[in-house]
């Protein structure tokens, strides 16, 4: 049987979704197998029950913002069927319309192509944390929209999804923050958008309660240090080092990542003036994606599925 060119261009987005439809699959099989949203929804539940959602001792379990939490209540409510897949669905959806915005994006002769075998390329390293049902999914959809709507001044969908990046995961504040140095203009969105997340939790629970999470939550997220002797296993820059029993000190790891920080920083400006405006956006948040994995202390082997799509559109 002949395959038609429209059917060939379209196989690999077809395959996409269909590899996402057997994910949803396994989710309601087993809501709790290989999945990470019982995390989700214990954070959920802990904050209904005005329990700490921290345990800043060992920094694992709980890793989000308190607004994460309050904003899952309404998935947790539908039980852990309807809201596992619903969660699934928020972020394959996240991400695949940023794809497509970006393959618009950058034009060309054969887009349907272009998406189709992007997203086929990206299948093997983005199916693990689909099937997790991992934030960072969702959070690599808000900071590639994010991105092209920073560089074409959109001030309303910047504020939209910067409020949804920092919810997803807080290290979307790298995103921001570049943001905020390639178009100056668009400060007080990211800026009114981080307080919104900030607030969120302050109309669902008493104020001492949601300060003592804060309290929790900013120690955690300035605790760079990664417990060797714990379950967690880093993926990050240090790994190697690691790995070959030279654990690199924790004040030279933040100097590294600094400094490469700032040399990110300078190479998204170039990128800004020197590339095209139709790929420039795609580098930039290729750029910063990378970043994100490689300096993040937090990072595990699953977290590069955020470089997986853009690295292939």
């Amino acid at each position: 049987m002949m395959v038609t060119k429209p059917v060939f261009d379209r196989l690999g987005f077809w395959l996409w979704v269909g590899s996402f439809l057997v994910v949803l699959g396994l989710a309601l099989w087993s809501p709790n197998a290989r999945s990470v949203v019982h995390i989700y929804r214990h954070g959920s539940e802990a904050f209904l029950a005005r329990e700490p959602l921290y345990q800043v001792e060992v920094a694992m379990g709980y890793l989000y913002a308190p607004a994460f939490a309050v904003l899952y209540i309404s998935l947790l409510k539908l039980g852990p069927y309807l809201g596992d897949v619903l969660w699934h669905m928020l972020g394959f959806g996240a991400l695949t319309f940023a794809a497509m915005r970006q393959i618009r994006k950058v034009g060309g002769e054969e887009p349907t192509w272009l998406l189709s075998f992007g997203l086929f390329l990206a299948l093997p390293v983005s199916l693990a944390a689909l099937r997790n049902g991992q934030a960072r999914i969702l959070l690599t959809g808000a900071c590639w929209f994010l991105t092209l709507s920073a560089l074409e001044g959109r001030r309303a969908e910047c504020f939209f999804w910067a409020m949804l990046a920092i919810i997803a995961k807080p290290t979307a504040i790298i995103m921001l923050l570049l943001a905020g140095a390639l178009r100056p203009r668009l400060i007080p969105a990211l800026v009114l958008a981080v307080l919104v997340v900030l607030a969120i939790p302050y109309g669902f629970s008493s104020a001492d309660y949601i300060n003592a999470q804060y309290h929790d939550f900013f120690r955690l997220l300035t605790s760079m240090a990664v417990d060797p002797t714990g379950p967690f296993v880093p993926a990050d820059f240090t790994a190697p080092f690691t790995r070959f029993g030279m654990t690199l000190p924790e004040f030279d790891a933040t100097i590294v990542r600094v400094v490469v920080g700032l040399l990110t920083l300078w190479l998204v400006l170039q990128f800004d003036r020197g590339l095209d405006s139709n790929v420039s956006g795609l580098a930039i948040f290729l750029t910063a994606a990378f970043y994100m994995c490689v300096f993040n202390p937090r990072v595990e082997q699953n977290t590069y599925a955020m470089v997986a799509v853009p690295a292939r559109a």
